[in-house]
């Protein structure tokens, strides 16, 4: 046991644990603990940042520890304006609802929540923090300072560049604090971007349940040249609702620099097997890489389907005919942008379509389209949608 929980703890992924990783290591080993997670579903779609932490909560249920996956359905509605500098938009009950439903779909791969001993478990933080009355939430506000809640360094940011700092805004420390009162949790694990709302839930749980809590930071895998980090906010990254195939595509069109992240994080090859990957032609250990982080994710038949797909189109410049999306139009003509919007599905914005047209990433028989009003005859031609996506339209 101290083994695996000693590897599990120096792999790279956790980057501090409060109070101490000794206490933590005791602690482990000496009783069972209650982990979560806490993420406001504020997108359909979770990133492969994300997966990484659900994968590492994962390890602590096969250790034996209870643990728990909180979906933010409440405080998504509220808004955490962390590494923000500006208000975070306010989502409908419905959108938040809707996402929680894509989310959990998405995390199945990663979690055994059928598991006939010790399963992990789902909860969401509407079903304690809608019932807080006016006297409850005064009653929390009374355990912190206006100064201690000012030290989060968007909001010093914000008055600094003379931008307001909504009421809803400054208390939603305390509303993500006291998630870990109301399932009593001895263990938060969040990115380290979160450090300052899971530590005032470890003040919260001391003061109200007096219990320690311990705080478990993790990386945000960020890409180690330019810092950039993906978002469900903003759309970037690579994410869960992909499918094999553009998950694939997308670990494969990642630059070199991101290969051992990956392998690190979303893998559990070996950290000896990893550097020898990265050691490779950078085109070889991204392949590499794409197979064992898809595998995870979506298995390991889709995984080498995907793999063999794209050594067919990339490597051996080779459409094959299961490769294109059949489609049936009924119009004869078209204009481009309309027939692009037509062929993609929902998670394609317009923006992300002109973006298309105007990057030369639209190909109809082979030709580039670059005007989005030009007439298209859609009578059996072949549509290739950037590096991957082609549709065979009749």
């Amino acid at each position: 046991m101290n083994n695996q929980i000693e590897k599990l703890l120096n792999r790279g992924i956790i980057t501090n644990i409060l109070p101490s990783k000794e206490e933590f290591i005791n602690r482990l080993n000496s009783k069972k603990q209650k982990f979560y997670i806490g993420a406001d579903a504020t997108s359909d779609s979770l990133h492969l940042s994300h997966a990484k932490n659900y994968q590492l909560l994962e390890e602590f249920r096969q250790l034996g520890h209870e643990v728990v996956v909180l979906f933010g359905d409440f405080t998504a509605r509220i808004g955490d304006p962390t590494d923000k500098n500006s208000t975070r938009t306010k989502l409908t009950k419905q959108e938040v609802q809707k996402n929680v439903s894509c989310w959990l779909e998405q995390i199945q791969p990663l979690l055994d929540f059928n598991d006939p001993i010790n399963p992990a478990k789902i909860a969401y933080n509407s079903e304690w923090l809608s019932k807080l009355n006016f006297e409850d939430i005064l009653e929390l506000a009374s355990n912190f300072t206006v100064g201690q809640l000012l030290e989060r360094d968007m909001f010093t940011k914000r008055i600094n560049q003379d931008k307001p700092i909504f009421m809803h805004e400054f208390m939603y420390p305390m509303m993500q604090g006291y998630d870990s009162v109301a399932m009593d949790v001895d263990v938060e694990l969040c990115g380290n971007d979160q450090t300052f709302n899971a530590l005032v839930g470890r003040k919260l749980q001391k003061t109200i349940n007096q219990k320690d809590k311990f705080v478990v930071t993790v990386n945000l895998m960020e890409n180690p040249l330019t810092g950039e980090l993906m978002s469900k906010s903003r759309g970037t990254g690579i994410f869960l609702k992909f499918d094999a195939y553009d998950m694939f595509g997308s670990l494969m069109a990642q630059p070199d620099e991101m290969i051992k992240v990956f392998l690190i994080n979303n893998t559990r090859v070996e950290l000896s097997e990893v550097e020898e990957i990265v050691r490779l032609h950078p085109r070889d250990a991204k392949i590499k890489m794409a197979f064992e982080v898809t595998k995870i994710m979506k298995g390991e038949e889709q995984a080498s389907k995907a793999k063999e797909r794209f050594i067919n189109q990339f490597q051996k410049k080779k459409v094959l005919e299961e490769d294109m999306v059949n489609v049936i139009i009924e119009e004869k003509q078209m204009g481009l942008f309309e027939l692009i919007r037509k062929l993609l599905d929902n998670s394609f914005s317009n923006s992300d379509i002109l973006r298309l047209i105007k990057q030369n990433a639209i190909t109809v028989n082979n030709l580039k389209q670059t005007d989005k009003n030009i007439i298209i005859s859609t009578e059996n031609i072949v549509v290739k949608v950037g590096k991957r996506k082609y549709f065979k339209i009749n």
